[in-house]
């Protein structure tokens, strides 16, 4: 029997970068196939038109994959949305996405961030403790599609205080 040399399948590039409006549509279409009550294009559109806020994507070979969307109420970040493609879960998108986020929002003071994520969610509950995050309430029927309820996480600054 004899080995056969397979040559290097090249890698391809995920970048993830701030979000674009000629992003919305791409960003609109994998919302619509990933959750039962889609935000529309013109929530898109007004949530990256607003200064306080923070839109990335992620792109795998010029393909959006993923996206995060997350704004400042007061003095608290609050992560809105977060979504990977099926196709690319467990492959540390949603990890690159909230290391950029971080990124962003530890070079401004605030109280710290906080999440809504369905009770149904454990790999995103696992995701965001992986990051920091810790259980402290949740939201009875807080999901109009089905009445689940949230959990509410926080995560505290590290940075000095606000």
């Amino acid at each position: 029997m004899s080995l056969q040399v397979v040559p290097d399948t090249p890698r391809r590039e995920r970048n993830v970068r701030p979000m674009q409006f000629t992003d919305l549509e791409a960003v609109a279409a994998l919302e619509a196939r990933t959750f039962t009550l889609p935000w529309s294009l013109a929530i898109f559109s007004g949530q990256l038109a607003r200064e306080s806020g923070i839109c990335l994507v992620c792109e795998d070979d010029g393909h959006i994959i993923a996206y995060l969307i997350a704004d400042m109420f007061v003095d608290v970040w609050h992560l809105m949305n977060l979504c990977v493609d099926d196709a690319y879960h467990r492959q540390h998108v949603a990890s690159r996405l909230l290391e950029a986020y971080f990124g962003i929002t530890e070079r401004k003071g605030h109280r710290g961030h906080t999440l809504e994520v369905r009770v149904s969610n454990a790999p995103g509950i696992e995701l965001y403790r992986s990051f920091g995050f810790v259980a402290t309430g949740v939201r009875p029927g807080y999901y109009s599609d089905d009445r689940e309820d949230a959990v509410i996480m926080w995560k505290d600054w590290e940075g000095d205080s606000a």
